[in-house]
C-alpha cells in the first residue's frame, strides 16, 4: 500500500530538483512514473485511488496502534 504513496513523492521530488536545475526536459519520464504510466502498463485512472488507499490504510492502521499503545500505558498507570 506504501508503494504507490513512496513513488509519488519521490518523482514529484525528483522532478522538481530537475526543474530547478533547469533539466527538466531529460527528465520527462519522471513525470510519466509520478502519474501511473509504467510503460505498456497506463495506470493513470486508478493511481491516484491507490495513493489515497494508501495513505487512508496508512492513517487508520497509525490511529489503531496508536489508540492501542495509549490504552495499554493507562491500563498500567491505574495498577
Amino acid at each position: 500500500m506504501a508503494f504507490p504513496l513512496v513513488l509519488t513523492v519521490m518523482t514529484g521530488v525528483l522532478f522538481q530538483w530537475a526543474v530547478a536545475a533547469e533539466q527538466a526536459d531529460q527528465f520527462l519520464w519522471l513525470l510519466d512514473l509520478h502519474r501511473g504510466k509504467f510503460g505498456r502498463i497506463n495506470l493513470e485512472m486508478v493511481y491516484p485511488f491507490l495513493n489515497g488507499l494508501g495513505l487512508l490504510t496508512m492513517v487508520v492502521t497509525g490511529l489503531v496502534l496508536w489508540w492501542q499503545s495509549n490504552r495499554v500505558r493507562r491500563k498500567s498507570i491505574s495498577q
